[in-house]
């Protein structure tokens, strides 16, 4: 959409106010709105101001002046505001114009810039596959003295006995009994569908949504693939949208990697291609799985790396709670058609030679998509350039149920790291690959180490409530 197009839209549609949008490291929108009659042309030319020093892990306050840069690419009426309002997703830029090391956005757009720079490709696509619980209730506090969580949802599974209801109405959902029932079984047709109808009004093309294998509420909404940053965008708005939309129903959604223990966790499964123009890159009819050669070293420099993309793909405390053997978590460092056990997965079925993808399955959605993405493109970029061949690192192919192998098959598997300041210890010492180009810099990843760090440690201090069941009658 061009800024004629935008002020048209705005114009048209009696649009009230625009709301302009950043995205700070941890992947959370922020905005500010600005009445429609003060939006034209100049808008964006010299942008919005914003303090920069109250986002964390931005600017310090001695120079804290940072600027929103709109892009009209990127706008979308809101669907949830009592208000005609024009959502608009911008870039930052410093007060003298340059464009923001740290923007994850910005990266986003560098990362694409390299890709083309590089003459492996014109074009990386990328789907993601965003997974979410719906609950009814959900509290918690930690304090000096009380740390606990609770949630709940009339479809769970330990709820069979509840007498809130008026008489249990049955039909709640077993621990990882989830995926695909019918009604009454699966209680949140109608409000996935609602998520769903004001996606495709957005503007995002949706593929299909359904229940998923966790007990209370988990569920998965499928929109189709597009550019690096584009997609990027389409996750944001997506989240917003399911997000805004649970709350209508008085319910509450999470992305959050691992809400409930003893049941599937929530991952973000990424599909990922490199097309040159209107030609698909990682196919090859009659190799592994119909895999390039390109394919196979864009996987092995993935795997490779993966330690450290970690920090940027799983970059919570929570998320390593999610990767443990056993609730279908992708944490063995491996490729494989159709094999949901490996990190890597080359989907099989019904694919043509354009639908030809990778399918990386250990990221969760508490990840910052444009860096996220943008750590993949430039972790498969090396592999390219460096022509890793993940077979010969023993990365796979591994066609065989991997929770099933014997203790001594599985320790000759690297797994993913355990924690996540064992990931960012991986970043530490592997970060070469994202500096390429200036996609990412040296200041960005210590600044997010740092971040993540305190995150960490922030967790790492506090007393655990098991620990009272294991420790108080010492």
């Amino acid at each position: 959409m061009s800024v004629e197009n935008v002020l048209k839209t705005i114009k048209d549609n009696a649009i009230e106010w625009v709301d302009f949008r950043f995205v700070d490291l941890s992947g959370r929108a922020h905005h500010i709105s600005l009445p429609a009659r003060e939006v034209d042309e100049e808008t964006f030319v010299n942008g919005v101001a914003f303090d920069g020093s109250s986002i964390p892990g931005f600017r310090g306050i001695e120079e804290s002046d940072m600027v929103m840069m709109p892009d009209p690419d990127a706008a979308f009426i809101d669907p949830f505001t009592a208000h005609p309002t024009l959502n608009i997703m911008c870039n930052i830029y410093t007060p003298d114009g340059e464009r923001y090391e740290r923007d994850p956005r910005g990266i986003a757009a560098k990362a694409e810039e390299f890709l083309q720079a590089s003459g492996v490709g014109t074009t990386a696509f990328f789907a993601p596959e965003s997974e979410f619980f719906i609950f009814d209730d959900v509290r918690y506090e930690s304090t000096m003295n009380s740390s606990s969580f609770y949630v709940d949802s009339e479809e769970a599974a330990w709820n069979t006995n509840r007498k809130e209801e008026g008489g249990n109405l049955g039909f709640k959902v077993g621990v990882k009994g989830g995926y695909v029932p019918v009604a009454p079984v699966d209680s949140q047709q109608d409000i996935r569908s609602e998520m769903c109808r004001l996606l495709e009004e957005v503007g995002l093309r949706v593929e299909r949504h359904h229940h998923e294998v966790a007990t209370a509420g988990q569920a998965e909404i499928n929109f189709r693939f597009d550019t690096l940053k584009k997609t990027a965008d389409n996750l944001l708005v997506y989240k917003y949208i399911v997000h805004n939309t649970a709350r209508q129903y008085g319910k509450v959604a999470t992305f959050m990697p691992k809400p409930l223990f003893g049941d599937n966790g929530s991952g973000m499964h990424v599909h990922q291609s490199i097309f040159d123009g209107d030609i698909p890159l990682f196919y090859e009819k009659g190799g592994y799985a119909n895999l390039s050669e390109m394919a196979l070293h864009y996987i092995g420099g993935i795997l490779y790396h993966a330690p450290a993309l970690l920090a940027l793909t799983n970059p919570s405390t929570n998320s390593f709670k999610r990767l443990v053997p056993g609730y279908e978590a992708p944490v063995n460092l491996v490729f494989s058609k159709g094999n949901r056990s490996a990190a890597i997965r080359i989907p099989v079925a019904a694919v043509t030679p354009k639908g030809c993808r990778i399918e990386f399955r250990t990221p969760d959605s508490t990840a910052n998509p444009y860096l996220a993405f943008s750590a993949m493109l430039m972790a498969g970029l090396d592999g390219i350039k460096r022509k890793i061949n993940p077979v010969e690192l023993g990365y796979g192919p591994m066609d065989k149920n991997i929770y099933e192998m014997s203790d001594d098959q599985k320790s000759q598997i690297r797994s993913v790291p355990g924690t996540l300041d064992e990931a960012l210890d991986a970043l530490k010492a592997d970060y070469e690959f994202l500096l390429e180009g200036d996609v990412f810099t040296k200041d960005f990843i210590d600044n997010f180490i740092e971040l993540k760090r305190g995150e960490a440690k922030a967790v790492g201090i506090r007393i655990h409530p098991h620990e009272y069941g294991l420790y108080f009658d010492c």
